[in-house]
């Protein structure tokens, strides 16, 4: 690069670097394998599960901890913290290692103060006097949008987590039923369960597995049921925690109370299904009405304005 060259063109030269940069990455994300293509894999190389999974943390992971850890002191609770939302939410979100809080508020503390640095550089660079007040107000608007991004990221991550725990939980239930009805314990039927479900749902499959190991360590059958409804956040798997609990106390049928529920799961997945597709026609409005409504009326709309204007126009004469 020159050294002559005026900001505005390393500026424009930045901007193509990074539009190029995200069209391969979106490329790459577009054209990798599906889950449904991984599933088939392991279908079809007969790979077995582990009960136990290995932790793996790679030397990039580490390094970003340890850049993070100074960041995230900045904005890290002090007192209270395991009792926190934020860390219920990232227990849902699947994030329970001890490097997840760090990341996550060091990428806050960045992000804060990231996006008023590059807004005010923009401003400098296009040479625009916005005024101190201004430049102020935009600024902390910048400084807010960067700490609370995570946030926002992390909410979508819990809910497309507990949409997959609820979408595969009825299926999960019938295994269950059918384990238990065959004479197997509960740890036993979950356990067989966990291997099962690895096909259908990881998520839920490492859930299950993760209740078997409590059960195994002698964390006993309610705590690790209960565990399981606070990792999830899912309102029915919680309401069938309570439900295992009931039975065990007081010496109910386990199978039948699993029937009913899976029953109940289902008509409620079958009616959160019909009530997307009812939305469908409603939100098909928007784009209809601003996308493709005004390309029609032009099309068929727009010689017969011309025509009309040029006979307008020579009455005039």
């Amino acid at each position: 690069m020159p050294p002559d060259m005026p900001l505005p063109q390393i500026a424009i030269l930045a901007m193509v670097f990074l539009a190029a940069s995200g069209l391969a990455v979106g490329l790459f994300l577009l054209l990798r394998r599906s889950e449904t293509s991984r599933r088939l894999e392991r279908v079809v190389t007969g790979a077995t599960p582990t009960l136990v999974k290995e932790p793996s943390q790679s030397g990039w992971v580490e390094s970003v901890v340890k850049l993070a850890s100074p960041l995230a002191r900045l904005s890290i609770p002090d007192e209270g913290w395991e009792q926190s939302e934020i860390r219920r939410r990232l227990m849902h979100a699947g994030l329970r290692s001890a490097s997840a809080p760090v990341v996550f508020f060091g990428v806050k503390t960045f992000l804060g103060l990231a996006l008023p640095l590059v807004g005010w550089f923009a401003i400098t660079m296009a040479g625009k006097d916005m005024g101190a007040s201004r430049l102020v107000i935009l600024l902390t608007l910048l400084m807010g949008m960067g700490y609370y991004l995570p946030n926002l990221v992390l909410n979508r991550i819990v809910k497309l987590r507990q949409r997959e725990l609820f979408e595969a939980f009825p299926d999960a239930l019938d295994l269950l039923t059918i384990c238990v009805e065959a004479g197997l314990g509960l740890d036993a039927a979950l356990a067989r369960v966990a291997s099962e479900m690895q096909l259908k749902s990881e998520v839920l499959a490492d859930e299950l597995q993760l209740v078997v190991l409590e059960m195994r360590a002698g964390g006993g059958k309610e705590r690790a049921l209960r565990n399981l409804a606070l990792r999830t956040g899912v309102e029915d798997i919680d309401t069938l925690v309570a439900m295992l609990i009931q039975s065990e106390k007081f010496g109910t049928s386990i199978g039948d109370a699993l029937r009913i529920h899976s029953d109940m799961l289902r008509s409620k997945r079958q009616q959160r299904a019909e009530e997307a597709a009812a939305k469908v026609a409603v939100k098909l409005i928007f784009p209809l009405v601003l996308c493709i409504f005004p390309s029609i009326l032009i099309v068929v709309a727009g010689p017969a304005v011309l025509r009309i204007g040029k006979l307008l126009s020579t009455f005039g004469q």
